[in-house]
């Protein structure tokens, strides 16, 4: 009897209510992503700007800086994202403290697998699990060795130093994707977080620099 009924409806009916229900399916896809982006917004203004900033002190290339990305149009940017493609760091131990941002940036990553589960985004999911496997395993090496540099124990494995480049590479592309999202979407919020990054890691490579300063004196 339902097979009956089913064949009953013309067939433009059954086509258009497909249409109709794909539409709603990435209409609602869209405003999460929407969601996502401003989630995004405040937590790369808050818990996660002091990471993003020591991860491009620490890159040596592509030659990036916030100014220039501030300063960018989309083409550029987009250009800026092909060459993150390939990232060099200045040093091992410049890699440090980047490391030791993400381990600090935890809670973050921990939100961020909440909400992918919650909403679906299996991409994001599995990007959380294998930025908190990594810090498992720094956490672990820190623990059993407090006074050791991670970078330099990491160094003397394959396998590990591939995670780690990994996990810091990612975080600057993710960065340049989200720059290029809001330049094309929210253009007055790309200026607005490009300012503030360009003013506080202006402000924390001069402190850095004091602090030298002041240990040479000393």
């Amino acid at each position: 009897e339902f097979l009956l009924h089913l064949a009953a409806i013309p067939i433009e009916v059954m086509v258009a209510v497909f249409i109709v229900e794909k539409f709603l399916e990435r209409r609602e896809q869209g405003e999460k992503r929407r969601q996502l982006m401003f989630i995004k917004s405040y937590m790369f203004r808050s818990d996660m700007r002091s990471l993003f900033i020591a991860n491009f002190h620490a890159l040596q290339s592509p030659a990036v800086s916030f100014a220039a990305i501030r300063s960018s149009g989309l083409k550029e940017l987009r250009e800026m994202r092909r060459m993150a493609e390939r990232v060099e760091y200045k040093s091992l131990r410049a890699m440090e403290p980047v490391v030791m941002e993400y381990v600090k940036a935890q809670p973050v990553w921990m939100s961020f697998m909440e909400w992918a589960i919650t909403y679906n985004f299996e991409e994001i999911f599995h990007d959380m699990i294998y930025i908190l496997h990594f810090i498992n395993d720094v956490r672990g090496f820190k623990e059993a060795n407090p006074q050791r540099l991670f970078i330099e124990e990491a160094d003397k494995h394959e396998a590990m130093m591939g995670k780690v480049r990994k996990v810091l590479g990612d975080g600057i592309r993710r960065f340049l994707d989200y720059t290029i999202e809001l330049k094309e979407k929210q253009p007055e919020m790309f200026q607005d977080i490009l300012s503030d990054y360009e003013l506080s890691s202006g402000f924390m490579g001069r402190t850095g620099e004091d602090m030298k300063g002041s240990a040479r004196q000393a």
